[in-house]
């Protein structure tokens, strides 16, 4: 059945895969990069994350409502957790010099693996989609991840506006 399974994939899905574990290994060491480019990772997988749920299941406000908490509580995690991933800022640049860390893939690695499960299970059994349990799972779990992600990317920003800012110099 697992043969069947990836077998059935398509194609796309190991593309993503690829790009995923690729910009994972890259986050795991010391980098520079733009502030702007800062955002698309927390961005991509925003957007794994909702197409892992939106319009597959039933329960609605419930169902936002707990990717939001769980949303809320892997940002307030990674806020507490992610202080030291800044090592510099370079305004003039326009660049942030990231420490190297194996969060991003792990975090890429379980949204990635979270939405094949969710669809793999959803296609062997779609009422699946109807199970309030199995939904409240799969947007914890989302929301946690994306959580995360926006998390770092804030205390990014945070340490863009604190970190190395110009000392004003007396007359």
């Amino acid at each position: 059945m697992l043969q069947q399974i990836v077998s059935h994939t398509p194609t796309y899905v190991w593309i993503i895969l690829g790009f995923l574990v690729v910009r994972g290994v890259a986050a795991s060491r010391d980098r520079v990069v733009s502030r702007r480019s800062l955002f698309i990772m927390p961005a991509v997988m925003l957007a794994l994350g909702v197409t892992g749920v939106a319009g597959r299941f039933d329960g609605g406000g419930m169902l936002a409502a707990t990717w939001l908490a769980a949303m809320a509580a892997g940002a307030a995690l990674a806020w507490r957790w992610s202080g030291d991933q800044v090592a510099g800022v370079d305004r003039a640049a326009g660049s942030v010099h990231l420490r190297g860390s194996w969060t991003p893939l792990a975090l890429m690695m379980t949204v990635f693996a979270g939405k094949y499960a969710v669809g793999v299970a959803l296609g062997l059994q779609p009422a699946l989609a109807h199970n309030t349990g199995f939904a409240l799972a799969a947007c914890a779990l989302f929301g946690l991840c994306n959580g995360v992600f926006n998390g770092r990317l804030l205390r990014c920003i945070a340490a863009w506006h604190t970190f190395a800012a110009p000392v004003a110099r007396a007359a």
